[in-house]
């Protein structure tokens, strides 16, 4: 799934990612370095990594000092080392880009950081309420009889139900098995207007439902969302 870069939708990281690191000294004259450890020590605790000599190559790297490492990774690391500490590094995408988001010091605090940024950015903000000015006059009537206001909603299917709220001035859509996805969503399309959706609607369901948004609500009372059209009347 990609994220369009003006989709003012999207908030906060996605596919946050914990990956441990070990921060390496070598020669005098050298900067630090970080690489991950090798799969093969994945099992060993950080007690036994700070401060053990290692060796490395660009990739990876392997403590030395009581290990057995295997000859031909041996010959893959042409440089010796000291470990100095053990990282935990978080990393994200916003708007489909990679992010660094920043480094802590043990799995519980990275665990609970990536907790925190989902709580904030994720399963728990997925419901909007934007300006019906979004919508030209035509596709606001189109959706208020979508949404059933004064009488029964139609069924529409294409992943997309109506409803209504406040008496007929918030017009709800629940977009069903979010984020859509790129592949199909030429098909997608094309069946929600084959369906009667109005466009520029179903412009504004793909760019929610790309950012997980799971319902969102038209309503003339609420503030205009940057980056979205507005239409006059």
């Amino acid at each position: 799934m990609t994220h369009p870069a003006d989709n003012p939708f999207v908030r906060g990281y996605d596919r946050l990612r914990i990956r441990r690191m070990l921060q390496i000294t070598y020669e005098d004259d050298c900067p630090p370095c970080y690489r991950p450890l090798h799969p093969t020590q994945a099992d060993l605790p950080d007690t036994e990594l700070a401060c053990f000599p290692c060796v490395f190559n660009d990739d990876f790297v392997l403590i030395s000092e009581g290990q057995v490492i295997a000859n031909e990774l041996d010959d893959q690391c042409p440089h010796r080392g000291i470990v100095r500490q053990v990282l935990y590094t978080l990393t994200g995408e916003e708007n489909g880009q990679p992010m660094f988001v920043g480094d802590v010091y043990s799995a519980e605090q990275a665990r609970t950081v990536v907790q925190r940024l989902t709580f904030e950015t994720g399963h728990y903000s997925r419901c909007w309420e934007i300006s019906t000015g979004h919508l030209p006059a035509s596709a606001r009537q189109r959706l208020r009889v979508l949404s059933g206001a004064g009488e029964p909603a139609p069924q529409t299917g294409a992943l997309v139900e109506f409803f209504c709220l406040d008496a007929g001035e918030g017009l709800g859509c629940k977009l069903l098995l979010t984020p859509w996805d790129d592949q199909n969503l030429t098909a997608l399309r094309q069946e929600q207007l084959d369906k009667g959706l109005p466009a520029e609607l179903v412009d504004i369901l793909h760019l929610a439902a790309q950012a997980d948004v799971r319902f969102l609500v038209f309503d003339p009372h609420a503030c205009v969302l940057a980056g979205l059209p507005v239409f006059p009347g």
